[in-house]
């Protein structure tokens, strides 16, 4: 063998050894994967969405209407360096609404006027009408720092309630995968209460905290937690205040962004559908440390495939729609009801959706 060759692959290996070594797994057993029936019965529905175009942005996470009529969504560059919040009025006329200078999450607008969103750069910050910008809590009551602030929403009493998937690091397509691998509890749920503002852990610690809604009755909240494929509910009344649960679990997919409709039932939008080649490999640390050290452009890519489920307030799947060859949605992680239609965006996403309901 030559001598070229031998450095080259001594240095592949080096290479694979340092970058299996950044990966310090857990072990997890996930269930079988549901099979799609009944409920879940696919389709192809999503097929008859029409497109809204970003401005060559990417990543519309979340969706937002204000009392007119415009969109606003939080959007970033290719390597999630970069990010603006635009306003998109009803004509389609695209504007920067606030310059984040990172991917912006959550978006809500509290009783004032103010949008509040979940900045990666900022953290939980508030822009004013005037687009005058707070920051109203970098880190949690212990310091740790919101790095990928997630899913927010408000409750009729101000209260702020909002997921951080990880203290540890600022999101990059890498370091996704390692959070999906490792599956090791980071981040957490929080409140913060604009009166005393006053940062209050929720749960310390989940498995890729991603979306965040309040139920119709404000008497609980629900999170996603992506990696896990489940929602959690977290009560904010009554005999189990302050206690969680699981609210529906084992679902077919990534679950990402979630929200309410107007009869109290949910919109949950998912990443991908779950891999079953990840599924295997879950419960071996080692073999996850291999494939996570090989070579980005040998390693498994989550598969084209859009999916939006209506769920009730018990945790019964209603309805789902589907693009199954990602056609027009490779993801619909982000889902927002407004006028009869459904705007759909995602992580990546270079546009944003829009289903009209029957």
């Amino acid at each position: 063998m030559k001598k070229g060759t031998l450095i080259f692959m001594a240095s592949a290996l080096y290479g694979l050894t340092l970058s299996s070594c950044a990966l310090t797994p857990l072990a997890y057993q996930p269930e079988v994967s549901p099979s799609f029936e009944g409920a879940t019965h696919l389709n192809e529905k999503l097929l008859a969405s029409k497109k809204i175009q970003i401005d060559g942005w990417l990543g519309p996470e979340d969706i937002l209407f204000d009392s007119l009529g415009n969109l606003y969504t939080g959007v970033h560059n290719t390597d999630f360096s970069d990010g603006r919040i635009l306003k998109i009025d009803p004509s389609g006329k695209v504007e920067e609404f606030y310059n984040s200078g990172s991917w912006v999450a959550g978006l809500h607008f509290d009783k004032e006027g103010n949008l509040i969103a979940l900045s990666h750069k900022q953290g939980l910050i508030s822009i004013s009408p005037t687009k005058q910008v707070t920051v109203l809590a970098a880190t949690d009551e212990n310091g740790k720092p919101f790095l990928i602030p997630n899913g927010l929403d408000i409750a009729d009493d101000g209260m702020i309630y909002f997921s951080n998937t990880s203290e540890i690091s600022a999101y990059t397509i890498k370091y996704g995968r390692k959070l999906i691998m490792e599956m090791k509890a980071l981040g957490g749920l929080y409140s913060y209460n604009p009166t005393t503002k006053k940062v209050t852990t929720l749960i310390a610690g989940t498995y890729f905290g991603n979306g965040v809604v309040i139920s119709k009755d404000q008497d609980y909240l629900l999170m996603v937690e992506t990696t896990k494929y489940r929602v959690l509910k977290y009560w904010l009344t009554g005999e189990k205040m302050g206690q969680s649960e699981v609210f529906i679990d084992n679902l077919p997919g990534f679950p990402n962004g979630i929200s309410i409709r107007e009869n109290g039932s949910y919109w949950l939008g998912y990443s991908t559908k779950r891999s079953e080649a990840l599924d295997k490999i879950h419960p071996k640390p080692g073999m996850k440390k291999f494939v996570y050290g090989l070579p980005e452009f040998s390693q498994p890519k989550a598969e084209a495939f859009g999916m939006i489920m209506n769920i009730s307030s018990d945790g019964e799947i209603l309805e789902t729609l589907f693009d199954t060859q990602g056609e027009i949605f490779s993801e619909a992680g982000a889902v927002k009801e407004f006028n009869g239609y459904l705007y759909i965006g995602g992580d990546v996403l270079p546009y944003i959706g829009k289903y009209k309901l029957d």
